[in-house]
């Protein structure tokens, strides 16, 4: 599949190759095609919302062994409808298995595709390729978990919504190469774009998540580097190289590339899947470390960047009971604020509905000049805020103070109703477990005869 366009194309005429709809979906343009399918921008009536409808060729147009190929890599994504809920994947939201022309219905992702950054005169950052690396690594962790392989990780399969020249969000899309490790059907082998494919994919060799991880690795350098890991004139001395031949030193092909990033990507690209990382989460880990231990160049675009805010989140008591995907979702919904020493988060007798989280930094809670409490990270104040039943409940009782500079996550009400149900009930959860964790020192405060458990 072609590169997204950002430009709305004018609609056509009504064609074989440019209909005006697919199925009861009204097309809108032309989105790009390959080899065995088309992709159009359409809107979807029903649910008021624009969509991307990826369809199969037209058997009348391919011979039997064709249609058999289409037909199977239509099944393999037709399987995983609503199954890959992660906001760094395209939903699949709907396939029809129309016997002329098969049409999978998907997440509209406006932008352009990672093979724009791959070229040397528009390369990205080195910080925003980390944290694309880092994103994807999450969600392919995210796809392993549920016994799948993708085989055809790329940068033409790698969506990219940017604004200014940076790179906010990414999405894996295409997963017709899927290999399924749950499944008893008959699967293709040695599938996937050669220049991003690791010598045991080559070989048909059985595979594991680290082929991907692999395939992720030569993204990753093509991105620092402007060219792939490894190039030849011909697929076959392609291959050869694949399986014999170690990629450039990265320092060699682009200025200020850290020994650190160069290392994790050379072990990443390794010709043994043993000597690569043993999961995703070690793989994700280790590009995040690179931005904390600021090896790194930070860019001036990015203050926190959204990899440090999952890792701080990750690492906070609140939030023990959460799933990579709601941690995603609270990185992108929260309201991130910083407070300095003395600033004053509520006063007595102030209305309000926002309550916070402590990312970092000291809180202390004051009642008549009289300080009752200290807070410190991994809790919340002012969740009565949000728990409270009626708008006269709302108002604060103590002063709450700032008294060593901190980091807040900050919802309201509104905000919270934006979250998916099974967020807001671990958000539920971990309220509940902050409220008997105070009522039970409450209790030992007054002496109680009987402890709360």
């Amino acid at each position: 599949m072609t590169d997204f366009i950002t430009q709305i194309a004018p609609l056509e005429a009504d064609t074989p190759d440019m209909p005006a709809r697919i199925g009861g979906y009204a097309v809108r343009a032309r989105l790009g095609e390959g080899a065995t399918s088309e992709v159009f921008l359409a809107f979807d009536d029903f649910h008021e919302r624009l969509v991307a409808v990826k369809r199969a060729r037209r058997a009348a147009v391919m011979d039997a062994a064709e249609v058999r190929f289409r037909d199977h890599f239509f099944a393999a994504e037709a399987a995983l409808v609503g199954q890959l809920t992660h906001p760094n994947i395209v939903q699949i939201l709907d396939a029809v298995d129309d016997p002329m022309a098969p049409y999978l219905v998907m997440e509209y992702v406006p932008g352009t595709t990672l093979k724009t950054f791959c070229r040397p005169e528009s390369l990205l950052s080195l910080e925003q390729i980390v944290e694309v690396g880092f994103k994807c690594a999450m969600a392919l962790g995210f796809v392993a978990r549920h016994g799948l392989i993708h085989r055809d990780v790329k940068p033409a399969n790698l969506l990219a919504v940017v604004e200014d020249g940076q790179v906010l969000e990414v999405k894996i899309t295409d997963f017709g190469s899927a290999l399924n490790l749950n499944s008893d059907r008959t699967q293709v082998v040695r599938v996937g774009s050669l220049p991003y494919m690791s010598p045991e994919q080559l070989d048909g060799s059985m595979l594991d998540s680290r082929a991907d991880q692999y395939s992720l690795a030569a993204v990753l350098y093509n991105l620092v580097a402007g060219r792939p890991p490894l190039e030849a004139p011909n697929q076959g001395a392609l291959m050869n190289r694949i399986y014999h031949d170690a990629p450039p030193p990265l320092s060699t092909l682009r200025s200020g590339v850290p020994p650190a990033l160069d290392a994790l990507l050379r072990r990443a690209l390794s010709k043994s899947r043993l000597d690569r990382f043993a999961d995703w989460d070690c793989f994700a880990q280790e590009l995040a470390a690179l931005v904390a231990r600021r090896e790194v160049p930070r860019g001036a675009a990015h203050d926190v960047l959204d990899s440090e805010r999952f890792n701080l989140l990750r690492a906070l008591e609140f939030f023990k009971d959460f799933g990579d995907v709601e941690l995603w979702e609270v990185v992108h919904r929260a309201q991130w604020q910083r407070h300095e020493l003395g600033a004053a988060l509520y006063r007595k007798g102030q209305a309000g509905s926002t309550f916070h989280i402590i990312a970092s930094g000291r809180i202390e809670v004051f009642r008549d000049g009289n300080r009752v409490a200290l807070l410190g990270a991994g809790t919340s104040v002012g969740e009565m805020m949000y728990l409270a039943p009626n708008p006269e409940l709302r108002v604060h009782s103590a002063d709450v103070i700032v008294t060593d500079p901190a980091t807040t996550i900050a919802f309201t009400p509104e905000s919270m109703q934006l979250l998916n149900p099974a967020t807001r009930h671990l958000f539920d959860g971990a309220f509940i477990r902050v409220l008997v964790r105070r009522l039970h020192a409450a209790h030992q405060a007054l002496q109680h005869p009987r402890r709360v458990l």
